[in-house]
Order: C-alpha cells, then sequence, then structure tokens
C-alpha cells in the first residue's frame, strides 16, 4: 500500500500501463466503474430498507402485543450485526468478499418477509436478528471490497460513495413508510420493501456470480491450498461471534428495565462482552495501542457516542421539551445530508490533509456537537439548540469515518483485510451498545436520585464530552508511519 500521505500513486501503483502525464484513474474510470456502481447500488437498497423500517417497528410491536420486548426488538439487529461483521469478514479473507456480499443481499429480502409475516413479536425479534446478521455481512464485504479493488487514494472517495448513496433514502425513507404505515398497515412496508430489493438484489447476485475471481467485486483470489494451521488458530472460533452477539442482545435487553431481573441480564451481558469482546478485537485495542488497535477503537468510540446522540437527543425533544416529531424529523434528514456533504469534503476537497488530523478534526466538532445538546437541555433555552447538536455530529462523523476506515485499511496486509474490517465492524456495534446503554444507565441513575428529567439527560448527554475528546487525543496514534 501507498503511505498515508500519498495523494496520487505513479501509474505503475494504480495499474495504469499508460504515460506517465496520464491522471491515474478515478472511481468511475473504465477499470473501477463497474465496481463503484455495483457497491453503491448495495448501499442505496441498504439504506433505504433500514431507514424505512425503523419508524415502523414500535407500530408492529404495539400491533402484536409486544411494546415490554420492543427494547430487544430494536438492539438484537445490532447485536446480530456483531456476529454477521465477523462471518462476512473472515468469509471474505478465505474466498474474497463476492460471496458474503451475495448471501447478505439474499438475507435483506428473506428478512423483511420473515418479518412482514410476523404472528408474535418473538417472530419479528428473528426477522430482525436475521436481517442485523444480513446488514453486518453486507457492511464488512462492501468495505473489504474496496480495500481489496481501489488503491488507497480511492478508498477516501468511494467511502465518501457509500456514504453518499444513503442520502435519497434518508429523505425520502422514513416519510414514505410513515403515509404507508398509516394508510394501510406496517406489513405493506415490510412488503414493499422486500418486493423492492428483491429484482435488484436477483440482478447483483447474478452479476457477481459471473464475475472472474480477480475482478473488482473479489479482489484476492481464493487460495489453492487450505489454509495453514497458523491462519487456522488466527481466526475466532464462531463460537466466540456468537456468545459476544448474545451479550450484546442481553444487555440491549436488560437496560430496559431496573427490576433484579433484569439487572441479572446486564450482568450478563457485561460479562460475556468483557470475557469474548477482546477474542475479536486486534491486541491493545482498548489500551490504544498503535496503529490498527488504535484504528478500531477510534471507530467505536465515534460511533458509540453519534449513535447515542442520534437516540437521546430526539426522545428529550419529543417527551420533555415537546417538539413536534416531524420537526425533528427534519433534524434527521438534515444530518444524513450533511454526513454525506463532511464525508465528500475530506475525500474530494481535503485529501491531501493527512487522515488522522481530520479525525481529531471531526471528533471535536462533535464535542461541539454534546455541549449543544447539553445546554439544550436546560428549559431556560430553546430547544432548537439541542436539535442542532445531531446535524452537527453528523457532519464531525462525516468527516473522520472515513479517515478512520482509511487508516484502519493501511494497517492491514491484503489477506487480513476482511478480518480488519469485521474488527471495525464489531467495535462499531460494540460502541452503540456499551455507549448507549451506559448513557442510559446514568440517565436513569440520575432520575432515581431525584434529579428533574431535564437535568438528568444533561448529566447523560456530558458524560459523551469523554468519548469525543479521547478521540481528538488518540487519533494520532492511529496514523501511518
Amino acid at each position: 500500500m501507498t503511505a498515508e500521505h500519498t495523494v496520487h500513486p505513479s501509474p505503475n501503483d494504480t495499474g495504469d500501463t499508460g504515460d506517465t502525464d496520464k491522471t491515474p484513474p478515478g472511481i468511475f474510470s473504465r477499470q473501477h466503474a463497474a465496481a463503484t456502481l455495483t457497491f453503491a447500488t448495495v448501499m442505496f437498497l441498504t439504506g433505504f430498507a433500514a431507514l424505512a423500517v425503523v419508524p415502523t417497528l414500535p407500530t408492529a410491536a404495539e400491533d402484536l402485543d409486544g411494546v415490554a420486548l420492543f427494547p430487544l426488538v430494536a438492539g438484537c439487529f445490532v447485536a446480530a450485526s456483531l456476529l454477521g461483521g465477523v462471518l462476512g469478514g473472515h468469509w471474505a479473507d478465505r474466498s474474497g468478499a463476492r460471496r458474503p456480499l451475495a448471501l447478505g443481499m439474499i438475507l435483506s429480502v428473506v428478512t423483511l418477509l420473515v418479518s412482514a409475516s410476523s404472528l408474535s413479536v418473538w417472530q419479528l425479534v428473528v426477522g430482525r436478528f436475521v436481517d442485523g446478521l444480513a446488514a453486518g455481512m453486507v457492511a464488512v464485504s462492501v468495505t473489504t471490497a474496496i480495500g481489496q479493488s481501489y488503491p488507497e487514494y480511492l478508498r477516501p472517495r468511494m467511502l465518501a460513495m457509500m456514504s453518499a448513496s444513503w442520502i435519497i433514502p434518508s429523505l425520502v425513507g422514513p416519510p414514505i413508510a410513515g403515509v404507508v404505515a398509516e394508510a394501510w398497515s406496517w406489513r405493506v412496508v415490510f412488503y414493499g420493501l422486500a418486493a423492492l430489493t428483491a429484482l435488484p438484489a436477483i440482478a447483483l447476485v447474478a452479476v457477481l456470480r459471473r464475475a472472474p475471481a480477480n475482478d473488482a467485486t473479489d479482489g484476492v483470489a481464493p487460495p489453492d491450498d487450505l489454509p495453514s494451521a497458523e491462519e487456522r488458530a488466527s481466526r475466532p472460533p464462531l463460537f466466540v461471534a456468537a456468545m459476544l452477539s448474545l451479550g450484546a442482545a442481553l444487555g440491549q435487553y436488560g437496560v430496559s428495565g431496573w427490576d433484579v431481573r433484569h439487572l441479572l441480564f446486564v450482568a450478563a451481558g457485561v460479562a460475556l462482552l468483557v470475557v469474548f469482546a477482546p477474542r475479536l478485537l486486534p491486541a491493545g485495542t482498548w489500551r490504544s495501542a498503535r496503529g490498527l488497535p488504535t484504528a478500531v477503537l477510534l471507530r467505536g468510540l465515534t460511533s458509540g457516542t453519534y449513535f447515542t446522540v442520534e437516540a437521546l437527543v430526539p426522545l428529550m425533544l419529543i417527551t420533555e421539551r415537546r417538539v413536534a416529531a416531524v420537526t425533528v424529523g427534519v433534524a434527521f434528514t438534515a444530518s444524513a445530508v450533511l454526513w454525506a456533504g463532511a464525508s465528500w469534503v475530506q475525500g474530494k476537497l481535503l485529501q491531501d490533509v493527512a487522515r488522522h488530523r481530520l479525525v481529531t478534526a471531526g471528533a471535536l466538532i462533535m464535542a461541539v456537537s454534546v455541549v449543544f445538546a447539553v445546554v439544550g437541555s436546560f428549559s431556560g433555552v430553546s430547544p432548537l439548540l439541542a436539535m442542532a447538536a445531531m446535524p452537527l455530529a453528523a457532519i464531525g462523523m462525516g468527516m473522520l469515518d472515513p479517515c478512520v476506515t482509511v487508516l484502519s485499511l493501511s494497517h492491514s496486509s491484503p489477506d487480513r483485510l476482511g478480518h480488519t474490517t469485521g474488527a471495525m465492524q464489531t467495535n462499531m456495534n460494540l460502541g452503540q451498545v456499551v455507549v448507549l446503554a451506559f448513557a442510559t444507565a446514568v440517565l436513569n441513575a440520575g432520575l432515581a436520585a431525584g434529579t428533574s428529567r431535564l437535568g438528568g439527560y444533561a448529566i447523560a448527554f456530558s458524560l459523551l464530552l469523554v468519548p469525543t475528546l479521547l478521540v481528538a487525543v488518540l487519533a494520532v496514534r492511529a496514523r501511518k508511519g
């Protein structure tokens, strides 16, 4: 791989055998266009299904008399993504990213049908679990394929393209799903998404099956011989991934209540995470060892912070500050657009800036957004200040998230790209589970101690300054060289 600061490698580095005066190929050049369009299509379909389904889940749980289990309905997706990321990443290392990507797309259609036909809330839980499994496989496979298929100077642009593929789904997915669920049924939303996704998914699988082993969607050909004993030993067993996924699910379920039974679930979930998480992450991740371990740590801290803001700020605005849901929806849409915009800026306009410096800048922007959320929690302050925290945090994430991915890939050998992206996916999901659960625990502890509800939110949001400032300080340890 080229050095982190290299922007335009020589034609020999990119596979271009033409004159040295030629502009290096871009993501839509002849040699990369097919892969670029394929990955963009996958991200578009994945984003549309994800963003349209989530707003209908509370209605579905209520219709199935399963409101008490809604935390499990929502949380099992993240838990399954942990397992899906490990499966997809190590499969991609063995035989390329093509096959796990194809299976993930097929499962995405199947899970929509399972959820749409739910006769009980437990069937809905199964559907969401399979959906998380598919999402984890697709996310890791696409990232691995980008690492396998593109030179380093094109990876920031491709990751920006992946973010941009979510813009239209973020604009039209939630409102269309809301209208359909209100006019007909939440089941129609799931069935409609299955029909919308089925034909493109079948076409994508057909294209991937026809692709040669060394094409852009499958940059590493499968080995002729069986893996060595050392390679087999380096791959974490599926049992470990399953236990980690179970721990995340138990934790998500446990924080839905605060009696003894729920606390026991929380304790069991935490125990499983502490025991098994280190076995799926690079050695030294939790102590921020230089290089890949720090890059993986940054992914978990930033993802956990952002999605906690995205979860708790709307909850506070709607339930405590009495802001209209449609107004909060505008903040969601703005966040998606600004995330994609910031991602484009880092990949196109700031490509000469060292990646770790952009991570620091993005983390500081997120820290400012957390301050907005804290101040916006006070009753005498306009709630719009808290709402502004969401798009501001999205700008920070759009800037730093692709950079963290690029840094992670730069520390990985070609035959370990799937393992690296699986570790990133694992810690991203762990960050979401742990940070959100911890912030929720702090919020509820404050309420139990007699703090006002808005005061409890302010304390919980203040907690998020810790991971954002840690990212700003530790980013330099993730740089290459």
